[in-house]
Parts: structure tokens; C-alpha cells; sequence
């Protein structure tokens, strides 16, 4: 099922790496030549075009766009007590977790009379993306909210698709689930709109008979190929997170792994979507056949076996076959995992080596699915390798740095010269007469 890798014995850099590891086909810019005119029909358009294109790719006409407050109420109201507690456990520990993430703001006296502070300001107003297609993620409300909450975000939104096979109040909105967890968190904004639409929703802003969806400063949180694409077309016109593609996960393993463990973790993150990565890299071969087998055994019994065969027997799942330990952290750092679980002999000490990755789970009792809902993690994290530039969703997601430059007279009297020469080499004069012009230069 899963095809295997075996770099052992070749003595391979990153850019070889990339080239060699399995990856999703994901062409987000051939995705934005698609999701334009939509975006422009937004535009124009607005929440006309934001009814027909929720009948054109859900199945289904809202009967408002904005999901009013009773039905948020009834789906709280209705939601399984466990369910409840869970997700009451989930908020508590992302919270938890998020508060520690606020940066310290700085002052420094440069000199005596100059001082430069760097204070940290929360974005004005953010619109937050739910995906609502193969699976129900309440768990992704919770991830961004939290943090927005947080950082102080004044203003926040939540879109997530309406779902046709809903019934009674919930009839034409997102997920009963999803709804109930916005309440939870006392998010009152939710609009019935999923897919590329949903962003240039937040992006444009709209107005719907009595309701007025203002636009947003940020767009952040997670979707399919179209929700990638349409925040690359509309970057710039807001801000966002990531453009996250498929999701993945990467197991560095050696013999001291239970195999039960690696495949299990293996097929989860397939159940996602049929373009999920799943990737074993391992020294050991015993340990490589023996999680193959137990994959394939786990594959053809688990619920969603169709979508999860798909994923690991395509191009972006695999096993990689490396000579040690250092070999697969070298291909693991090259590949950038958005998850990275260290099933390994010395998890912790490994984790120091790990420089690319969006979380990484340390040791056989910190799955990947922990961080999914109760770990305290989030889990909006970079795909297809941009963990090597990019990081996960968190509280500074949401907040900018704003520096603060406060210089009295002699302050600026004392540097004026160097100013004035640094302007004139940069054939750039006015900056220095701007500066000569307080010490009575008013030439």
C-alpha cells in the first residue's frame, strides 16, 4: 500500500531531499486562475452572489447568511454533554496554553532623552475559516478563536459551509456542532459560507438586508485547495495565516517503536482527506515491514477505508529507509513536516535536533491526535514544507508590533550630523535638511 524509499546508503543534501520525499500534488496557483471570478463576483456582487455560489458548491441556499442567535443557542443547547465537556476541556487547556504567548513589550533608552518602545496592537477585526466537508471540526473554532480571544482581536467572525443535510432550525447552516462551539466561546458573528466565497466574504465585507458583514483585517484558519488559492489571490487586500494545503504527518521511528503506535498514527492523519501525507521514515527495516503490514490491516477495517487506502497509496505517502538515526533527522528537517511525532530511543533529546516543523510530538504518549483537540497545542499549522519559514497559528497571529520613537531636543541634536551624512550619501538631502531645519537651517 505504501510505497517504500530507501535512501540508505546515499549521502543526500536538503535540496536532494525535497526533491526525493513524497509529496502532495497541490498547485494553488492553477487554484487562483479558478477562484478569481468568484472572488470578483463577491466583490460586485456581494451577498447575491454569496447565496448562488453557497447553491452552486454546498447543495444549498441559506435562508440568511448571518446564522441568527436563537439557532446558535438551540445548537448549544442541543449538544451532547460529553461533547460539551470536551470541548469546555479543549478551550480551557488552548487557552491555557495561548495566554502564555503574548510577547513582552520593550522600552529601551537609547540614549538619554531617545527612546524607542515596541508595543504589540491586536489586528482590528479578524474572519475566521471553519472547513465543513468529508468531517465536523469544532476543534478548528476552538483553535482559532482562542487565540484571537486572547490577543485582545476586538472584532471576530467565524464562516464554515452550510450543510445540506441539516434538518429543522438547522436547516441551510453550518454544522449543528461547529455552531454550538462558536456559542460556547461567545462568537455572535457566524455566516452560513464556506469555500474561496467565504474569504472574499471577509475580504469585501457585504450587506444583507439587515445584516452587515464589515471587512476584516486578517483572514486565518484552514480549508481546501480553493480556500488556499483565494488567499493568495486576496493577500495583500487582507491579511492571512498560511495558505495551508493538505495535511501530513511524519513519524521518525526506530526499532524501539511499536509498530501498533506508527500505524495507527499513520492511518489517522489519512482519514482526513484522500491527498493526506502520511510518512514513516525509519533505520529499521523490521520495524519499516512490520508497520506496513499493520497500516494495511488497519486500512481495510477503520470507517473511512476508501479515503484512507487513497491517501497512503498516493505519491505524497510512504516509508523512507535511512542508514541511522542522523540520516532521519536530516530528511525529516529537509521534509518540514506539519506534524512531526519522535518515536525514537532518546525522543527529547531528538526533538532539540528538529529545526523544521509545525509541532512536534515527543515520544510514544504524545499522538498527533492529542494535539488535534486537548493537547493545549493549535493545531492550524504550515504545510508542505513551509515549516521552514512559517509557524502555526498563535496568539502573536493576531497581533502587530508597533515601534514608538520618542526624541527630545538634545537627543536629537547629538545624532543630527550623522543623519544629515547618511542622507547625503544616500543622495536623499531633504531627509537631512528635515533634520538641520530644528537647529536653524531654514534653508
Amino acid at each position: 500500500m505504501m510505497a517504500t524509499i530507501d535512501l540508505r546508503g546515499r549521502a543526500l543534501g536538503a535540496r536532494e531531499l525535497r526533491d526525493l520525499l513524497p509529496r502532495a500534488d497541490f498547485d494553488v496557483a492553477a487554484a487562483v486562475e479558478t477562484v478569481r471570478p468568484l472572488c470578483e463576483d463577491v466583490r460586485h456582487r456581494g451577498a447575491e452572489a454569496l447565496y448562488d455560489l453557497g447553491q452552486r458548491f454546498d447543495g444549498v441556499r441559506p435562508p440568511r447568511l448571518r446564522v441568527p442567535a436563537e439557532v446558535l443557542a438551540a445548537a448549544l443547547e442541543q449538544l451532547d454533554p460529553q461533547v460539551r465537556e470536551a470541548l469546555e476541556e479543549a478551550v480551557r487547556r488552548t487557552r491555557q496554553v495561548h495566554e502564555r504567548q503574548r510577547p513582552t513589550e520593550t522600552t529601551v533608552d537609547v540614549v538619554a532623552g531617545g527612546r524607542v518602545e515596541n508595543r504589540w496592537l491586536p489586528v482590528d477585526r479578524v474572519g475566521l475559516y471553519v472547513p465543513g466537508g468529508r468531517a465536523v471540526y469544532p476543534s478548528s473554532v476552538v483553535m482559532n478563536v482562542v487565540p484571537a480571544q486572547v490577543a485582545g482581536v476586538g472584532s471576530l467572525a467565524v464562516a464554515s459551509p452550510p450543510q445540506r443535510e441539516n434538518t429543522g432550525i438547522f436547516e441551510g447552516y453550518p454544522h449543528p456542532t461547529v455552531l454550538a462551539a462558536c456559542a460556547l466561546l461567545g462568537v455572535e458573528e457566524v455566516y452560513a459560507v464556506g469555500g474561496a466565497q467565504a474569504v472574499a466574504a471577509f475580504a469585501f465585507g457585504f450587506t444583507d438586508g439587515e445584516d452587515s458583514c464589515e471587512p476584516v483585517s486578517l483572514v486565518t484558519g484552514p480549508g481546501n485547495i480553493y480556500v488556499a488559492a483565494a488567499k493568495r489571490y486576496l493577500k495583500g487586500v487582507i491579511g492571512i495565516d498560511s495558505e495551508a494545503g493538505p495535511t501530513e504527518i511524519a513519524v521518525l521511528a526506530d526499532d524501539t517503536a511499536d509498530p501498533v503506535h506508527v500505524a495507527s498514527d499513520l492511518v489517522s492523519q489519512a482519514e482526513h482527506d484522500p491527498q493526506a501525507a502520511s510518512v514513516l521514515v525509519t533505520p529499521s527495516a523490521a520495524l519499516a515491514e512490520a508497520v506496513t503490514a499493520e497500516v494495511a490491516r488497519r486500512a481495510a477495517a477503520t470507517k473511512h477505508s476508501g479515503r484512507v487506502t487513497e491517501a497512503l497509496s498516493g505519491q505524497q505517502s510512504g516509508v523512507v529507509l535511512v542508514d541511522d538515526l542522523d540520516a532521519g533527522l536530516a530528511v525529516v528537517n529537509a521534509y518540514g513536516a506539519e506534524h512531526l511525532e519522535l518515536q525514537v530511543a532518546d525522543a527529547e533529546a531528538a526533538s532539540r535536533r528538529i529545526r523544521n516543523a509545525g509541532a512536534v510530538f515527543v515520544g510514544p504518549f504524545s499522538p498527533v491526535s492529542l494535539g488535534d483537540y486537548l493537547a493545549g497545542s493549535n493545531h492550524v499549522l504550515p504545510t508542505g514544507g513551509c515549516a521552514c519559514h512559517s509557524s502555526g497559528l498563535s496568539v502573536t497571529s493576531f497581533l502587530r508590533s508597533v515601534q514608538v520613537i520618542s526624541y527630545d531636543e538634545e537627543a536629537l541634536r547629538e545624532v543630527a550630523d550623522r543623519v544629515v551624512v547618511l542622507a547625503q550619501a544616500e543622495d536623499l538631502p531633504a531627509h537631512g535638511e528635515a533634520v538641520s531645519a530644528r537647529f536653524g537651517d531654514r534653508s
